[in-house]
């Protein structure tokens, strides 16, 4: 019963489903015909700098009232850098729509300076690509592979293209939407795809809020050195899909190949246990009478006889110099063994679905924390294992070692972020979030771990240990670590 209400609480704090039963932030959501759909805006990203960006950081069309509305978000959309906001696109249910301007100034083209134009120019030199969500479902751009014609998506658009010393602009967008019927007079969004343009400002010609252009016009280019003009345009098309609101990620993910996925997993699996076994058999038969005959009194011609790595079975279970130190790494990383294994769990049971942003990453973070109390149980045993006395010192090395260390990564690279005002950068309020997570529930769970698990006996070793350690012969010069 507490299991089932435990899977229930994580299922609505991370947006998924428990059989069937649909929560917050992933229901499907159903339009009646002409009904307003948001088109919103997540980030600009790009694979050559790993460097991501807000929608707004470059001078774009602005929503209609001039306001700018942030949607709120988790810890891990906001670590990932994700920035949703809304865009001046209007887009509604079933309603097609050949050629709109996207911001209106009585047909006057926007200007960019030559600041902005050499920034966008930069971006699109970097392969930027612009991300937009409709109803949670991210845009994808259809394309080709030159060399195999094989049909393929890639996530968002992009900001622009190089061709020889001109750079141009994408100031066009047609966006192709599908739907699916799913009840009279109701609707769901199946697809977003987008096909871009660029098309020069001279090309253009206006009646009122709509626009036309030619089936070939020019494109549209950045001036690096000088102002640019431009227009924004858009236009829309819908779809009728028989692809159900359930399925309509696939072309995300990529799952036209399922059987042969699975059928490489079980195998490679197969593979892995059985040598696993014949390795484990074959050690324990070869281990079984030698730990017997190492827990015998010593016979000091038997001892004569032993060679390579059996010397030392006297001194293997030897408590090191670094006690503290060897419990605080062994209990960090079950703490993320245990966390790694629950996430993947939760996933296979469908809960951190691609719909949910950000559910990943939050769901590592929050695990990483309770598992603390793990972390510092098996920490604790072992730190008693090897004769250790002052525990409570143990223990907080154990709540600070990997997480202050990752910490202070992230902080380091985060001032990068920052300088770069990439839309990456935690901000101040998330590390402050961060910090009273860690200090707040992570390092107590540690110390009741180590609490309880120091009062339990110690581990048993299989044999035992020499009186007088054994000496370590000189090793040449080659042999030193730092030649390694």
């Amino acid at each position: 019963m507490f299991f089932a209400l435990f899977l229930l609480l994580v299922s609505f704090l991370l947006g998924g489903n428990v059989n069937g039963f649909y929560v917050p932030g992933v229901a499907p959501v159903e339009f009646d015909l002409n009904q307003r759909i948001e088109v919103k805006a997540v980030k600009m990203t790009s694979t050559k700098t790993q460097i991501p960006y807000e929608y707004y950081s470059l001078q774009f069309c602005l929503p209609k009232n001039g306001t700018i509305v942030y949607k709120s978000e988790n810890l891990g959309e906001v670590l990932r850098g994700d920035r949703i906001v809304n865009t001046p696109y209007e887009v509604s249910m079933g309603q097609n729509v050949n050629c709109k301007l996207l911001c209106n100034r009585k047909n006057t083209p926007m200007n960019w300076n030559h600041v902005e134009s050499a920034k966008i120019a930069e971006r699109i030199k970097h392969e930027y690509f612009v991300h937009l969500l409709v109803d949670n479902l991210p845009v994808a751009t259809r394309t080709r592979d030159p060399n195999t014609q094989e049909l393929k998506f890639e996530h968002g658009y992009r900001l622009g293209q190089v061709v020889g010393n001109n750079i141009y602009i994408n100031n066009h967008l047609k966006f192709i939407l599908s739907y699916h019927q799913y009840k009279q007079d109701k609707y769901r969004v199946v697809g977003f795809e987008v096909e871009t343009m660029s098309v020069s400002s001279k090309e253009l010609k206006f009646e009122g809020d709509t626009c036309n252009f030619p089936d070939s016009p020019s494109e549209q280019p950045v001036n690096v050195n000088s102002e640019t003009q431009l227009y924004f345009t858009y236009s829309v098309q819908w779809k009728r899909s028989e692809v159900s609101w359930a399925s309509r990620w696939d072309i995300y993910l990529g799952m036209n190949d399922v059987q042969i996925h699975w059928f490489s997993i079980i195998n490679s699996l197969v593979v892995v246990f059985f040598l696993s076994g014949i390795l484990t058999m074959i050690m324990i038969r070869t281990l079984r009478r030698d730990i017997a005959k190492y827990n015998t009194d010593d016979n000091f011609e038997e001892t004569l006889e032993e060679t390579g790595w059996k010397l030392v079975h006297g001194d293997v279970f030897r408590p090191p110099v670094y006690s503290r130190f060897f419990a605080a790494v062994i209990g960090s990383g079950i703490q993320v063994f245990f966390m790694a294994l629950i996430t993947i769990f939760f996933a296979m049971l469908g809960m951190l679905s691609p719909s949910s942003r950000g559910a990943l990453m939050t769901s590592g973070i929050f695990l990483y924390v309770f598992m603390g109390i793990i972390a510092g149980y098996y920490s604790a045993r072992l730190y008693k294992t090897m004769k250790g006395r002052e525990w409570r010192k143990a223990a907080f090395l154990t709540a600070t070692l990997y997480p202050g260390l990752v910490m202070g990564i992230g902080l380091f690279l985060n001032f990068f972020m920052w300088s770069k005002h990439s839309s990456e950068a935690v901000p101040f309020t998330t590390m402050i979030s961060l910090l009273l997570i860690w200090f707040g529930i992570s390092v107590p769970l540690v110390f009741l771990g180590y609490y309880f698990g120091y009062r339990k006996q110690p581990f048993q070793n299989p044999v035992r240990t020499n009186m007088i350690p054994r000496q370590i012969p000189h090793q040449l010069w080659y042999m030193n670590p730092i030649l390694w």
